[in-house]
């Protein structure tokens, strides 16, 4: 299905479930938690669902966790057609270890720093901005599901001090960071210095899923275009690499104590 079938797909499941349970739209509303111009514009295609949104469905109308599925399908499917198999393996994975020598992955971004990235391009239009950054918001919610990955991830000073959207902006999502490493026991967020010179990720980021069968992937992102690479040799380099630029990076604490540093100079 394309992005506007799944659409039609999730409104005319939540008309069909909320008349077989005698309720309209204004009722559903109640019990959601949401407005009913949300609700209406939902079963008519004029929103795009949220997974919260979704799950709530599920809760409300008894659905076993239909309106996930399509929800989250819808996501993969919303996102740049490159990006898709990765979204998925993301998903899955039991772990995420992630580099990124330029801006914040796009598991710890928030809202707005995500928005200035895709603004800042200049590749796509409002509404595609605004279908990309909710894409991004809900590919979030797998690291506070029942069982999260452990998500593992360093990146270089450079991008907690790289003037994304403004120090409005940057103070809130290098905050975000700190709030992230701080409270949630399956991320660990580590700070390679400025000091640390010359090291192997300079050649550029990358992300080492391991899925549920223990296997490792890699991912390469690039300009307009993404690689998904499960070759065994490239994997054991990529590992290699990892473990090098993680030895260039502060601890953990020492890197929650530098970002927490960092925000207060975004004023």
């Amino acid at each position: 299905m394309d992005r506007s079938s799944m659409l039609d797909h999730f409104a005319e499941e939540l008309r069909l479930a909320r008349a077989a349970g005698g309720m309209s739209q204004t009722a559903l509303a109640e019990a959601l938690s949401y407005s009913g111009a949300l609700v209406a514009k939902v079963e008519t295609c004029e929103r795009r669902p949220s997974l919260d949104f979704a799950r709530r469905c599920d809760a409300v109308l008894g659905a076993g966790g239909r309106f996930e599925r399509i929800q989250r399908r819808l996501s993969r499917e919303t996102v740049v057609p490159w990006f898709r198999d990765w979204a998925g393996i993301e998903q899955e994975a039991s772990a995420l270890r992630w580099f990124e020598p330029l801006y914040v992955p796009g598991l710890l971004q928030t809202e707005g720093y995500a928005r200035a990235i895709l603004a800042g391009a200049g590749l796509f239009g409002a509404e595609e901005i605004d279908q990309q950054v909710a894409a991004r918001v809900d590919r979030q919610a797998v690291l506070t599901r029942d069982r999260p990955p452990l998500l593992s991830v360093v990146v270089d000073e450079h991008v907690l001090r790289r003037g994304v959207g403004g120090p409005e902006v940057m103070r809130e999502q290098v905050r975000h960071l700190v709030k992230l490493g701080s409270t949630l026991p399956r991320v660990r967020i580590q700070v390679v210095p400025l000091s640390a010179g010359a090291y192997a990720g300079l050649d550029g980021p990358f992300v080492i899923a391991t899925t549920p069968s223990g296997e490792d992937v890699v991912y390469l992102d690039g300009q307009r275009h993404g690689q998904v690479i499960d070759r065994g040799d490239y994997v054991r380099q990529m590992v290699e690499v990892w473990e090098s630029v993680r030895g260039e990076a502060l601890s953990q604490q020492q890197s929650l104590d530098l970002m927490a540093e960092v925000a207060e100079t975004w004023t």
